[in-house]
Order: C-alpha cells, then structure tokens, then sequence
C-alpha cells in the first residue's frame, strides 16, 4: 500500500510548485487522494466519523496552505467532509430502526415496558445529535441502565451477547468506510464528467444566428459551444483574446477545428463589440456563496460591456467549483500575481532598473493578476450540472453540499497556518 505522507506530500510539492492548476484538475486530484486517505486509516470502534473526519481535517490543512488560490482544493475537502457525516447519520438512522427503539407513553401497559427497552424522546433526539461527538449514539445504547435491559440467562449467554456487539461495531466500521468511499468515487465521477453535463443544457439556450461572446480559453465553454453545433445550432463567436496569456487563440483554433464561425478580437474592442453580440457566455475559477464569481482577468470589464448594452452574463461551470465561502472571509484569496514576462521580456525590464540608487530598486512596476471578481449583480445566469439557477440561489444549491460544521472546522484551521 502507497504511503499516505509521502502522497500528501507529493500533492503539496505539485500545488506549491503550480504543477498542477485549474479547479478540475485541483478537485479530482484532491479528491483521489482523500479517497486513499479514507481507505487506509483505522478508525476506533467509537466516534468513527470523528476519526475520519479529524483525518481529512489535517490533511486539508496542508493542502489549503499549499496554494490557497485553488479553491476547489478546499471544496472538495469540505464536499468529503459532508459525504462523511451524512454517511455516518445514515447508518445511525438505520440502527436506530433496527434496534426498534420505541419511545415510552403515559398509555403503555407495564408489561409492555418489561419486554421492550424504552429511551426517552430527548435521549433518542440527544443521539440524533450528537452521532458525531462523544459519547456516541453506540455509547448511549450501551449505557442503559439495567432495569430495561433483557436479562440475561446465564454468563455464556453474556460473552455471546459481548461478542455480538463487537462484530456489530466492527461491521458499522467496514460499512461507513465503504460507503463514504463509494460517494468519494462518485464525487470523482461528477468532477470528470461535468463538462458532458453542463453541454447538454447547450440547445436551450443557444438559438439559430445567434453571436456569443466569450473570453480566453475555457473547456467548459468549448464543449457547451461545440454541443450546439453538434445539434446543428448556427451561430458565430467572437473570441476575446485574453491578453497577456492570449488563451482566447487557442480557443479560437479549437472551435474552428470543430467548424465553428469564430471571430478573434481583442480585449479592449470588447465594449465596441458587445452592441452586436446576443450573449456572454464564459467559465469561472470559483463561485461564491453570494454569487460572485472569480474568474479570468479581463471578464469584469465584459461584465460591464454586458450589463450596459443588456446582454445577458452566462456562467458554466462544474459543481466542484462552488465555494462555500464568501468573499469577505479572510481565508478566500481571491487574486495571484502571475509573472511580469508575461507583459514584458527580461531584457526590457532590465532596463528599467535604476543602477544609480545604489539599491537597484525598479522605476518600473508590473502587476500582472490572475483573476478577476464579478459581483453577483452582472450575472445574468449559471449553468451548473445541476441545471440553470439565478444568482440569488446559489448560497441554496451550495447548502446542499456543504455542512455548516465543516465551514467553522476549515475557517479555523485555515487562520492557524
């Protein structure tokens, strides 16, 4: 079996080192890796959630301080996390009906409640509670008091009854552990496949003779765009370059290789052309709790173009890349700098250098951001795999994937590295 450590390890160095970029392929490899970590660790009979959940939180921890501009490392951690305690009050919930827990009533007979043990509504409501924490619900149903136990006939009986609850502790630990892998596996599966997803929603929205508008180079948006032609959709997109990285040309060759009219135009003809254009429709590095997106440098500005001239804003993108975060929230960071050869060679920048200071201090200057952020307000609509949905309910699809527990868990652990 690989060597977890060394694995963790390998990943940090990768994200460190910027080996590995870009949210899917961040997310698959953050959750491929929590996969392994889950299938080897040794959980205790008590609290098992608890000790997988503690696994993963450390782990988390150094992959999140390894590039915190990825944040689908971060979803994906927190996505687990959630997989866990919902795998682990499913089980708890099904105990508690195999175990035919009945609650006690002013009408029951005392015979009845000599051969049935009762637990009162709080004590069940209590377990429900706190499956996660100690003392566990196994605990609590453990800890009943003799009076409403069966009693037992004899001491062999007793070792039987013992060994019982061992097995049944250690088959609850098998179970959690294959079923919390088997939703990691198909985590992993959505990660890989949402592309496909998202571009069968492609003919409900593109029209015939329509022109779409587009920034640098998404493969989101490329399979969106190339699945409505696919379905014999005509239209033509311009291409804004995506200066300095210049993505937008490749994009461009991508969708002329699928026989797509293109246009190439250049960042700054943008708000010149968007009086021409019917839609806008670009990818997103994250999608925030509040519906802002951070996206690719360059794509506030087509934000603007848009909302001035009433085209409407379009967001595709996977479910993995909904941040359960705001941001405000003093972990997010929301910007990297890329490097200044980007904008300028070496040599030019050289050349700036003021030698007569003594210090070698720069005259000039470059700032070079990856990002952008677009406020919820400029975007029209997302396309998740999940379907269409309005910024105003995004914070209540990313609920549905995320444990408000786990968000404090990852707050905290983020503003101790």
């Amino acid at each position: 079996m690989p060597d977890i450590q060394a694995l963790v390890n390998e990943f940090v160095n990768k994200l460190k080192k910027r080996k590995i970029e870009g949210s899917q392929a961040t997310a698959r490899h953050t959750a491929e890796l929590l996969r392994s970590v889950i299938s080897q660790q040794r959980i205790p009979y008590t609290n098992q959630a608890g000790a997988l959940i503690s696994a993963i939180n450390a782990v988390g921890e150094q992959l999140i301080a390894a590039n915190p501009v990825e944040l689908a490392v971060g979803n994906i951690i927190r996505r687990v996390l959630h997989i866990i305690r919902e795998e682990d009050l499913s089980l708890t919930t099904a105990a508690i009906g195999d175990l035919n827990i009945s609650v006690g009533s002013d009408d029951d007979d005392e015979d009845g409640k000599d051969d049935h043990p009762v637990l009162s509504a709080a004590a069940v409501a209590a377990a429900a509670r706190n499956t996660l924490r100690p003392p566990s619900l196994q605990n609590l149903l453990e800890d009943v008091p003799d009076a409403t136990a069966v009693p037992h006939t004899s001491s062999s009986g007793g070792d039987s009854e013992g060994k019982s609850k061992s097995a049944d502790k250690s088959s609850r630990s098998r179970k959690l552990k294959h079923d919390v892998i088997e939703a990691v596996n198909e985590l992993i599966q959505d990660i890989a496949t949402c592309h496909e997803q998202i571009a069968e929603q492609a003919v409900e929205h593109i029209h015939q003779n329509e022109v779409i508008l587009t920034l640098g180079r998404s493969r989101t948006v490329m399979e969106f765009l190339c699945a409505a032609k696919e379905k014999k959709r005509s239209f033509r997109v311009f291409v804004a370059e995506g200066a300095p990285r210049y993505q937008g040309h490749v994009l461009a060759k991508e969708l002329v290789a699928r026989d797509l009219q293109t246009t190439v135009i250049t960042d700054s003809a943008v708000f010149a052309m968007i009086s021409r254009v019917n839609m806008v429709i670009v990818g997103a590095h994250a999608i925030m709790a509040n519906g802002g997106v951070i996206a690719p440098v360059g794509l506030n500005m087509v934000a603007l173009a848009a909302q001035r001239h009433a085209v409407p804003f379009v967001v595709v993108a996977g479910s993995h890349k909904l941040c359960p975060l705001y941001p405000h929230n003093p972990e997010v960071l929301l910007n990297e700098l890329k490097s200044p050869s980007d904008l300028l060679d070496f040599g030019e920048f050289s050349d700036c250098l003021d030698f007569g200071s003594g210090n070698g201090e720069p005259l000039l200057h470059v700032v070079n951001p990856a990002f952008d952020y677009v406020p919820p307000n400029l975007v029209s609509l997302f396309i998740t795999d999940t379907g269409g949905h309005n910024p105003s309910y995004m914070y209540k699809l990313i609920a549905e994937y995320y444990s408000a527990d786990d968000l404090v868990i990852q707050r905290k652990s983020a503003a101790d590295i």
